[in-house]
């Protein structure tokens, strides 16, 4: 068996992830122990909310002892693990309609921008995969898995020593070509490729992330508590929203990108060429009213195949109660809107869930003039 020249195939991995559409492919080792002192500190808090995946140990010497974050081992999820590749996937559409524009209008939905499209797990997941069997191809002895905002990764801290980019203020991962708007993936192997080096950070003295928020969910450069934050609170947050954060909302619907449109770096953002990215049922330019009137037959049927479906439909009226509540008060809608999505929520009540309806009379008591 000829010997593997590690430098070479390196160089082959990322002109092959390319050909597969990504953006940039890096390399980096396991280490993650400085980032796993961080991860403590920030678990310890109980900023992670009710993501108890996030907060799942390792015994040490069998002995049951809370040591290390599950997450902060790479070998402990993927056995045999000595490299990580990753990967990055463009996915801003330069949407028809602009980000600001939709929130500064009360009757609009907002969704974050990541999701207008295909769910990205699984458009992320199968480039990984193409570019996994293109190695073992190559390397028979080839041991991977492959992952894509699927399991308790650092998916952050791995593209940051991989070179990808570095870690913004809000913690999202910036690059100079393409701001914060692309998805990560990475590969878990057990061959030992030569690794990139970390690139240089370039926030400076900018704060314009922290400054935005509309919880205050930055509470700290670099640290975000999810409990404030407006996309967990609408996506991974499955109980009522709490009342002291709904009018901060707004009409977010799903997800939250002020951080992301505020930042200085994404005006660099290149646009997608991935036509599973591409903008579906106009849900970058639609009225809550219009969402609202979608049954969940209608709702499972137009979200089919995109990452807003896994909310499921009592959470997405949940979170659309919320955005109408605060249309109406905002009273900035025209008088016959206003008292349609009354009455619309009026006879939505009669048939909700416990969970709907309390944001349904949430949304009306939110009218000064109902």
């Amino acid at each position: 068996m000829n010997e593997i020249d590690f430098q070479q195939l390196a160089a082959d991995i990322k002109v092959w992830g390319k050909s597969l559409g990504f953006q940039e492919v890096g390399i980096t080792d396991t280490n993650l122990s400085n980032e796993a002192v961080l991860l403590e500190g920030w678990l310890a808090s109980g900023y992670h909310g009710s993501m108890d995946y996030m907060a799942r140990y390792l015994g040490a010497n069998g002995s049951g002892q809370d040591t290390v974050p599950h997450r902060a081992i790479p070998a402990s999820i993927v056995p045999g693990t000595v490299r990580i590749i990753t990967t990055r996937l463009n996915y801003d559409t330069l949407v028809a309609c602009d980000g600001w524009e939709v929130l500064s209008d009360p009757s609009k939905a907002f969704i974050s921008r990541y999701a207008l499209g295909r769910d990205y797990h699984k458009v992320v997941r199968a480039k990984l995969v193409a570019l996994a069997e293109t190695i073992a191809e190559k390397v028979p002895s080839l041991a991977y898995r492959v992952f894509a905002d699927s399991a308790p990764v650092m998916e952050v801290a791995l593209a940051t020593k991989a070179g990808i980019g570095w870690r913004g203020k809000h913690t999202l991962l910036l690059n100079r070509e393409a701001g914060s708007l692309f998805f990560l993936g990475e590969i878990y192997i057990n061959l030992p490729l030569p690794i990139d080096a970390p690139t240089t950070e370039h926030c400076g003295t900018c704060t314009r992330c922290i400054d935005v928020c509309p919880t205050n969910a930055i509470v700290a450069p670099y640290v975000v508590d999810a409990r404030r934050c407006i996309s967990y609170l609408t996506i991974e947050n499955k109980d009522a929203i709490p009342i002291e954060f709904r009018e901060a909302i707004g009409n977010r619907i799903y997800g939250c990108d002020d951080c992301q449109l505020t930042c200085p770096w994404n005006k660099y953002a290149a646009p997608t060429g991935e036509k599973d990215f591409m903008i579906r049922h106009q849900l970058d330019n639609i009225t809550l009213g219009e969402l609202w009137d979608w049954n969940e037959t209608t709702w499972l049927e137009r979200m089919r195949g995109s990452a807003i479906r896994r909310i499921g439909f009592e959470r997405w009226q949940r979170n659309l109660a919320v955005a109408i509540g605060n249309a109406l008060r905002a009273d900035k809608l025209p008088v016959a809107e206003a008292d349609s999505l009354r009455q619309r929520l009026r006879f939505a009540r009669t048939s909700a869930t416990p969970l709907v309806a309390e944001h349904i009379d949430w949304a009306l008591a939110c009218d000064d003039r109902d």
